[in-house]
């Protein structure tokens, strides 16, 4: 009997995280769950929900639904050493990795003279630094025909959002990353990445109401993207369906302007 295809996917215990598990196990994947807890007691700007509980409900959730094995670790992807561990746990239980999709990711709503070094800094070492460490290691163990997906933002394309210079400038980062490492990795591993705009996720749901109207109105499809929209594309780029699809950043905003 063959295994499953295996996929790990940073930073999803919640929001475009978790819709991308579910999708991954929907098709019958085995899942790998990382969550880190969050440090928003610890700075009121940061905005984080990835937490133990909500890992733990996810892992009950596609191993009832879909049948499939889901290994939950918790790992802050801008530690080496942690994610290090992550991956031999994940190794240690599956024996291969095929997927990765680096979606863990920081925020500060802090203006230019407000932010402080520190979290300029910490935004940086997530949502860049983490990603090369994740893809450094995960690459190790992945075969030919292995896909990673890094989950960007419009921030890093399009969108001029003053008060999140921090996060424009890692989404900017990320991207290029993503265009390196595809050739880096050529021809054995595709890399993309999705550009996300507004998504309707537990991270955007305090937003003001006539903030949310204003944006709207920005957007053609005048919505917010559900996140399990999201996590088709991402799950269309780790498949053959996509297979000559490499080194692109993919916009998924229902088209802002």
């Amino acid at each position: 009997m063959m295994n499953n295809k295996v996929v790990l996917v940073t930073g999803s215990s919640r929001g475009n995280g978790k819709a991308t598990i579910i999708e991954f196990a929907r098709h019958g994947y085995d899942v790998i769950i990382d969550y880190i807890d969050s440090e928003k007691e610890a700075n009121p700007a940061f905005r984080s929900f990835n937490n133990a509980d909500d890992a733990a409900k996810l892992k009950k959730y596609v191993e009832n639904n879909y049948g499939v094995k889901a290994l939950v670790v918790k790992a802050d992807v801008s530690n080496e050493q942690e994610v290090q561990s992550m991956v031999q746990t994940a190794i240690k239980e599956y024996g291969h990795i095929d997927v990765l999709v680096n979606n863990a990711g920081v925020v500060f709503d802090r203006s230019f003279a407000d932010i402080e070094v520190d979290e300029f800094k910490r935004t940086l070492e997530v949502n860049v630094i983490g990603s090369f460490i994740v893809t450094k290691e995960v690459s190790k163990y992945m075969k030919k025909g292995s896909t990673i997906v890094n989950v960007s933002s419009t921030n890093g394309t399009k969108t001029i959002s003053p008060e999140s210079l921090d996060y424009n400038i890692s989404k900017i980062g990320l991207q290029s990353l993503t265009r390196d490492l595809a050739y880096q990795f050529k021809p054995n591993i595709r890399v993309n990445a999705v550009a996300i705009g507004w998504a309707d996720t537990d991270m955007n749901k305090d937003l003001p109401k006539e903030y949310i109207e204003e944006e709207n109105s920005k957007i053609f499809l005048e919505r917010f993207a559900d996140p399990s929209e999201i996590a088709k594309t991402i799950y269309f780029l780790a498949t053959e369906e996509s297979s000559y699809i490499n080194g692109e950043i993919i916009n998924i905003d229902g088209g802002y302007f």
